[in-house]
């Protein structure tokens, strides 16, 4: 489509701050303490320059390889420690470099322009915030004092950075958070994407089972596939490449997931692709069109829970330091991507954002920033969609969930009780891995009486420690999952599901059964009246009703869904038929409801219908008959309003002579009044 830089997740270029450091050199002759096992120190020494002078993570990985057996020969060499030091404070073991870059300073202290800088960064990195901030002042000193390049503003942003983080790191948050080490290696684990239900979790990995079996020259990594593993009775499985299409001999990448884990956001190469699942295949990854994707790289990006509207990042770049990723969002209407949007700068701040995630309530944003009140890295953050179509200032996570660190690529189950992301910690395999978080409402347990709350393996967590994550914050979504099925043949039936706001008389989301399965998954945020309509070639029209106030809570309804072969004899209620009390005047919450209806009558033309009333059994047999009757003919009467010939059409009244439940209880009785179509010809 374009020309683009290749922005890859797991290798960053690291420029500009590293200039100075290039200029620090391991002198031979300073180097040699003792002619026994000297050439081979030297040889590693000579190497590992090699790698260092590339200046990505992966180079500082592989210099730290032969670094370390100089090391061994000679450990009081202030340059080899400061260069150890740089090693790890630029790679994924940050906080190791605090003792080789302290050896250098108390050596030479004068080593480099920027030793204080880079201290100060390792002490950020350990939760040493005031000895940062200290180093930090000192740093800004001696560029003062040197008339070297005023770096006020990164100082700054430092020194904010530390007095953040010592407030959230004195107050951490109630979470407990677990190394998923089933689905982790030893290589990059990055980028998980969940269904709504937890049912699937998608994840970009640099492991050796990748489809090409190739490295990527730049870092000495493999090159991204996309993984998945299916959750079984409360339990990860084995993660397994997802193979063809969506994986090529190069880098592949996943960056989201619809809710009902049927359509896929992928990443290739500085966009953005689509694909779907139809039965237990993917299509191949198609480019989404320019309004999404620019000359610039997007790299990140989300479904809405409607899937109407794609949240991404626009803007990154390779280096860290330059790189400004905004978060934008697209719309689609009537089936076409419409121009992207940068959203507020209440989200985006003038630091780097990056991976962005709407969850399925449709008003929570969760994203990483550098900006706001970030701890150092990436942290993430939320923020709410008001009803003004404003944003609340973003908020936090808070530590553990972050760290000085990056973490990045958050996304959370639709009942808000689990949370997935990429992190490096002292727990992890490998590089980056991948947590879950466990939202707890009781006081966690703490370790040896230190502050950081216990992140444990997944394997090894207790079921008592999970127990406290029973109960969480509200969540005012219901989750609406089931199965599609014939009646007859009790097989899996492909439909269209159609979820409409019955007050605004409009789709709110249109989505598919799974051909193979029959499954299907809906998520409805509260504060709407929704009615739901499945459709498929042959057979009746099912509907669904889910009232659901702003107040209503978190919700899982599992609906199995039989269809009903078009043939003499087949009903169905239409729960989308609304009346006043006591009255048989039609309300404006039915006519989505009719509206099927009457493109069901014009789409079967030789069809004859039967309306039916019913009641439940309050009040007499009289009273039932009539009302039922009258109800039924407003409906015929829309019917004929709409063109509908009258001779196709019948009525009647059952009043409470048909009950489909018990009229002993109030769930029953609202069941027992009810609309149903039927076919009689």
């Amino acid at each position: 489509m374009k020309n683009k830089i290749i922005l890859i997740f797991a290798t960053i270029l690291i420029i500009g701050s590293l200039k100075a450091q290039q200029n620090v050199e391991i002198v031979k002759e300073e180097f040699k303490i003792d002619k026994k096992g000297f050439n081979l120190a030297w040889s590693d020494v000579k190497l590992g320059n090699k790698h260092y002078k590339k200046m990505t993570r992966g180079g500082f990985l592989q210099a730290l390889e032969t670094y370390n057996y100089a090391y061994e020969y000679n450990p009081e060499n202030a340059e080899l420690n400061y260069k150890i030091g740089i090693c790890y404070l630029y790679s994924i073991y940050k906080p190791k470099s605090m003792y080789y870059l302290e050896q250098a300073y108390e050596m030479k202290p004068n080593i480099s322009d920027d030793i204080l800088w880079n201290l100060a960064l390792a002490y950020q990195q350990n939760y040493m915030f005031d000895k940062s901030i200290e180093f930090l002042d000192k740093y800004k000193t001696f560029l003062q004092k040197n008339n070297l390049p005023n770096k006020d503003a990164q100082i700054s942003k430092k020194i904010t950075e530390c007095k953040a983080g010592k407030i959230l790191y004195e107050n951490p948050e109630n979470v407990i958070i677990t190394n998923m080490s089933n689905i982790n290696s030893p290589y990059p684990d990055y980028c998980p994407v969940i269904s709504a239900d937890e049912s699937v979790l998608v994840f970009t990995s640099r492991r050796e089972l990748v489809i090409g079996g190739l490295k990527d020259n730049r870092d000495g990594q493999f090159y991204e596939d996309i993984f998945i593993s299916y959750n079984k009775k409360n339990e990860w499985e084995e993660p397994f490449n997802i193979g063809k299409p969506l994986n090529s001999k190069y880098h592949d990448a996943t960056v989201g997931l619809s809710s009902d884990g049927q359509s896929m956001l992928m990443y290739k190469a500085g966009d953005i692709y689509i694909c779907n699942l139809k039965g237990d295949k993917w299509t191949s990854p198609e480019l989404l069109p320019e309004v999404i994707n620019s000359e610039k790289i997007e790299n990140s990006a989300c479904f809405s829970f409607d899937g109407n509207k794609i949240y991404f990042i626009r803007g990154k770049t390779n280096d860290v330091e330059t790189s400004n990723g905004d978060i934008f969002v697209s719309e689609k209407i009537n089936g076409i991507w419409q121009k992207a949007n940068k959203l507020s700068d209440v989200i985006n701040s003038k630091y780097d954002e990056d991976g962005v995630f709407m969850h399925p309530d449709g008003k929570t944003l969760y994203f990483s920033s550098k900006g706001h009140n970030s701890i150092g890295g990436y942290d993430i953050f939320k923020s709410t969609l008001k009803s003004n179509n404003t944003w609340t200032e973003p908020q936090n996570l808070g530590y553990p969930i972050n760290t000085p660190d990056n973490d990045v690529y958050f996304v959370l189950s639709a009942d808000g009780k689990t949370g997935y992301y990429s992190s490096i910690r002292e727990d992890g395999k490998g590089f980056t891995d991948i947590y879950k978080i466990n939202f707890a409402p009781q006081k966690a347990t703490f370790q040896n009486g230190d502050d950081n709350l216990i992140a444990t393996d997944e394997n090894t967590t207790s079921e008592s420690s999970l127990e406290v994550a029973e109960e969480i914050k509200t969540v005012n979504l219901t989750l609406v999952t089931g199965k599609v099925f014939d009646n007859n043949t009790l097989e899996p039936v492909e439909t269209v599901i159609q979820v409409f706001d019955n007050e605004k008389n409009e789709i709110v989301l249109e989505t598919t059964s799974n051909s193979k399965t029959g499954k299907y998954l809906v998520t409805l945020p509260s504060g709407k009246n929704y009615g739901m309509a499945i459709k498929a070639v042959g057979y009746l029209f099912h509907s669904e009703n889910f009232d659901l106030p702003e107040s209503q809570t978190y919700q899982k309804v599992t609906k199995d869904i039989p269809l009903f072969p078009i043939e003499e004899g087949s009903k169905i209620v239409l729960k989308n038929i609304f009346f006043d009390f006591d009255k048989s005047t039609l309300k404006k919450e039915s006519f989505y409801e009719l509206g099927k209806l009457v493109s069901f009558m014009n789409e079967n033309p030789k069809l004859n219908i039967e309306i039916s009333g019913h009641t439940d059994n309050k009040g007499s047999e009289q009273y039932n008959q009539k009302l039922s009757e009258s109800r039924a003919k407003s409906v015929v009467d829309y019917l004929i309003n709409k063109k509908i010939d009258k001779n196709r059409l019948k009525y009647r009244g059952a009043s409470f002579n048909e009950p489909i439940a018990s009229n002993n209880t109030d769930d029953g009785r609202q069941l027992n009044r009810r609309v149903e179509f039927k076919i009689i010809k």
